[in-house]
């Protein structure tokens, strides 16, 4: 079983990873179209945010890794590949079902990294780019890459999602981690102070949680931050307003 395991594991680390340089790239290049010198002077703290995020891109691999050799050596998994497997209408639905699963555990993780010792020990990690860059989306302390790691793959033995739609829930986490934390806002004002941007969370929302630490908890909605009054509205960056 571990001579299947290792070289699954280290595929899908190798597969994060590149993930994660083309993503937080092409974010980054973008920052430096649309806001020329907004990252300068950051170059020793992007490569710290490069470098704790190939560490985490390792952890993320191993259950990765071991969900890929179980789905198709053992069939172990919810996931399948045939779309008639359950009604056209489960498609959407079970994207959705997966990212409200993952804002609700990525909020209360969170929240709870920011007690004082787990702040310390392992949060501060991510807290000390400041400003925070496209590279900072994955840039974690081992132990928080571990929290962040498993919940996917524990959702896809609870929930039944086609390979497909997987692999949009994927795109989504992706897009957002990085965009978030990017440093200016991609998206239209009109999005942003609209009926839309009072339940998603885009950069403005996360900004203002790298400026006081303490709200704005979520991931992809601000559901879980307004019910539980940790909701503190949007963040502004350098030199602009939103």
């Amino acid at each position: 079983m571990a001579a299947a395991l290792i070289p699954s594991a280290l595929l899908m680390s190798a597969i994060v990873a590149v993930r994660y340089l083309l993503s937080s790239g092409g974010f980054a290049l973008a920052t430096r179209v649309r806001k020329p010198g907004l990252y300068s002077g950051l170059r020793r703290q992007i490569g710290r945010e490069i470098g704790w995020s190939m560490v985490a891109a390792l952890i993320y691999g191993v259950p990765a890794g071991v969900v890929a050799w179980g789905w198709q050596a053992h069939g172990w998994t919810r996931i399948y590949s045939d779309v008639h497997a359950f009604p056209l209408w489960y498609l959407p639905l079970s994207v959705l079902l997966y990212l409200a699963a993952h804002d609700s555990w990525f909020y209360w993780t969170h929240r709870w990294m920011h007690q004082p010792r787990l702040f310390r020990i392992a949060h501060a990690v991510h807290h000390a780019s400041r400003p925070p860059t496209a590279w900072a989306a994955m840039s974690f302390h081992p132990w928080e890459a571990v929290t962040g790691a498993i919940v996917i793959p524990l959702l896809v033995f609870l929930i039944p999602i086609h390979v497909a739609a997987l692999g949009v829930v994927l795109t989504i986490m992706t897009v957002m981690g990085v965009s978030n934390h990017m440093g200016w806002e991609m998206f239209p004002r009109f999005m942003v102070h609209g009926w839309a941007g009072k339940w998603l969370i885009t950069a403005s929302h996360h900004q203002r949680h790298h400026d006081l630490y303490t709200c704005n908890y979520g991931l992809y909605f601000r559901v879980w931050d307004r019910l539980c009054g940790t909701d503190k509205g949007l963040g502004s960056f350098k030199g602009e307003k939103v």
